[in-house]
């Protein structure tokens, strides 16, 4: 039986439309599209032995027999699974063998004084202090290599001939040094990298100088108390740091103790 459709109300069946019937209805409802399937199903006009016209088979079938249609209209659900109910313990319990927290205890924790946090810096903190154990060897490696390469030149420079000091290259270099000495003590980081050319500079400049003058002492000093100034500026570890600062401040020492006694 198709269903009866006045010809006023005739329009083609569109795609996804339906005709329905109950075995209560005594004539087809419809068309409906699947969204309004749907939502009869939901309210209950709409079940498993509900009737629709397929078109395709020009007969009707039930909504229970077509799979796909089932599926649409009645969709699983997943299901709650409700997990056994456990002991909650609550956190605003008092137990006699723990002490209350009192403020000063957590200031303490905070600092790094109590027992539970006392020797666990924090790495950061750390870091920064053995950054500036290495600045300040690097500034006092600097103050050292600038008054022993100024040093022999010290006649020129009382005496204000600048000039003639222009053209002693040990002197450029060490108020070089000083400059850099100045600007460390401002704690001025960012000029690190020219740091790291002047004490590449001077491993090279004067190695080669001394070691060419037969001075192989002085040349080795001096390239030992560059690469100390170097590495201040690399290392961040305090092991490092501390055997860098030793060598360094050791090599531009007896760098500056042969200078000033040739």
């Amino acid at each position: 039986m198709r269903p009866t459709l006045s010809s006023n109300s005739f329009r083609p069946m569109a795609p996804q439309e339906y005709y329905i019937r109950n075995e209560s209805d005594s004539e087809a409802r419809g068309p409906f599209n699947l969204e309004q399937l749907t939502s009869l199903a939901e309210n209950g006009q709409v079940t498993a032995e509900t009737v629709y016209y397929d078109a395709a088979k020009e007969q009707w079938v039930s909504v229970g027999s077509d799979a796909e249609l089932m599926k649409q209209l009645y969709p699983e659900k997943k299901k709650l699974q409700v997990r056994a109910k456990g002991e909650i313990k609550s956190l605003n319990t008092t137990s006699e063998s723990v002490p209350p927290i009192e403020v000063a205890d957590m200031l303490a924790a905070a600092e790094g004084r109590s027992a539970d946090t006392k020797g666990k810096a924090d790495p950061a903190e750390a870091l920064a202090r053995n950054a500036q154990i290495s600045m300040y060897a690097c500034t006092l490696i600097l103050l050292i290599s600038g008054l022993a390469l100024l040093a022999p030149s010290i006649d020129v420079i009382v005496a204000g001939n600048y000039p003639k000091l222009l053209q002693q290259p040990f002197a450029i270099l060490g108020a070089v040094d000083l400059f850099l000495f100045i600007v460390m003590l401002l704690q001025a980081v960012a000029i690190y990298p020219f740091i790291r050319f002047r004490a590449a500079l001077g491993a090279g400049f004067l190695g080669l100088f001394f070691f060419t003058q037969g001075d192989t002492h002085t040349a080795l000093y001096s390239v030992v108390g560059s690469v100390g100034i170097y590495f201040s500026t690399v290392f961040t570890n305090l092991f490092a740091v501390i055997v860098t600062a030793v060598i360094g401040i050791g090599g531009m020492g007896m760098f500056a103790w042969t200078v000033l006694n040739s």
